[in-house]
């Protein structure tokens, strides 16, 4: 599932077949992008990136004016933004080069549209973690702006810990996080003997969160190790 913040972001597609922007911008389209811009060669590409001003961009590396990586070398002159390379050259050497140039991730034709998505959903996940967004979990949404959870038509405020903690757990969402980890981002460098108010801080944010926070399915305790957050 792709944040809807994330959907937001603008997309720049550099591909010299028309058929494959089209099948990849409804692709895209489908799953909730909503500002995708196409070009089919580097002219195209360099004006469409000073107009349009991506926020990631997928580019092929064989276009007719050039290559994808002297494409690339602009683009990032140009911006500071994720670029995924998405091609038929699946040599090994081109890979390297690649990511030797700094792209984040590098795909071969032909491919299956659910990686496709799965890998652009990572990327901007990765890079635009910090943005605040408006988290989606099971029962209701985390407004981390305002600090607030918007739960049944009704804005239920966060406390500084409780925001630190849940935010330390986004970050991190899927995955577990140890106990050690959220109690140093909650208080600090020592934080040793804390775990009893973080059992506390944790059984008040599941209030907050949950349907039956006795019954937790957004906040996951992972006995013995932590707790890890469910992002939809």
């Amino acid at each position: 599932m792709i944040l809807n913040y994330l959907k937001n972001k603008r997309i720049l597609l550099v591909d010299d077949e028309p058929q494959l922007r089209h099948m990849v911008t409804s692709i895209l389209s489908e799953e909730g992008f909503t500002n995708i811009r196409t070009a089919g060669n580097i002219r195209e590409a360099v004006t469409a990136a000073s107009e349009f001003r991506p926020e990631f961009a997928i580019l092929d590396v064989m276009l007719p004016d050039g290559d994808g990586f002297s494409l690339m070398e602009h683009l990032k002159n140009m911006g500071d933004y994720p670029i995924l390379f998405l091609t038929a050259r699946g040599e090994d050497e081109d890979k390297f080069r690649g990511f030797g140039l700094g792209a984040d991730d590098y795909m071969v034709k032909p491919f299956l549209p659910k990686e496709l998505v799965f890998r652009i959903s990572a990327i901007l996940r990765r890079t635009y973690k910090d943005e605040n967004p408006l988290v989606t979990l099971r029962h209701c949404e985390i407004d981390f702006e305002r600090a607030e959870i918007k739960k049944e038509h009704e804005c239920i405020p966060l406390t500084a810990k409780e925001y630190t903690l849940l935010l330390a757990l986004y970050r991190n969402a899927g995955r577990i996080v140890t106990i050690d980890a959220l109690c140093e981002a909650a208080w600090g460098d020592n934080p040793y003997g804390y775990e009893n108010s973080l059992m506390a801080h944790i059984r008040r944010i599941r209030e907050k969160i949950e349907k039956n926070p006795s019954k937790p399915e957004a906040l996951i305790t992972v006995k013995g190790l932590g707790y890890k957050l469910i992002v939809q």
